[in-house]
């Protein structure tokens, strides 16, 4: 079963960095978890891949709830890619859509609306290309013993 992050709503902001071919790194920021590190093999699909992405949810709630029900999923996240995509259904409005496996075969996704997601500009990746750095040196390890680096 999904974890939907209460239909995005728990999704309050963050990045993913697809720029190293086979890996996607990034933190997200959840509602009653806090900051989230990802490391996840795979890449974003044809219309953002190789690309930064930040996010911020403009629908975004600090429900107490969200502790309740995702409150012990595993922190980092060491997975593997399903779907990561601005345009990720041929029927469907295009919209930001995120969607992971963890090694635990615990399944998450969220979807955003359209603009609450962006590319970001060459010139303002700086602060990203650190905290990139930073994750992906602190769980290529752990990846890579589970099977998934």
């Amino acid at each position: 079963m999904a974890q939907k992050f209460g239909n995005g709503r728990w999704v309050q902001e963050g990045f993913l960095d697809n720029r190293i071919e086979g890996t996607v790194v990034g933190r997200i920021v959840i509602a009653g978890v806090g900051p989230v590190d990802l490391y996840l093999k795979g890449n974003f699909k044809a219309d953002i891949a190789g690309q930064v992405i930040e996010f911020r949810n403009r629908r975004f709630e600090d429900d107490e709830i969200a502790a309740q029900v995702i409150g012990d999923m595993e922190n980092p996240q060491i997975g593997t890619v399903n779907l990561i995509s601005f345009d990720p259904h041929p029927n469907l409005v295009p919209h930001p859509y995120v969607e992971w496996f963890s090694t635990r075969s615990n399944h998450y996704r969220f979807e955003l609306d359209a603009g609450d997601a962006w590319i970001v500009a060459e010139a303002k990746r700086g602060v990203i290309e650190e905290q990139s750095r930073r994750i992906r040196e602190a769980l290529a390890a752990l990846a890579e013993g589970s099977g998934q680096g």
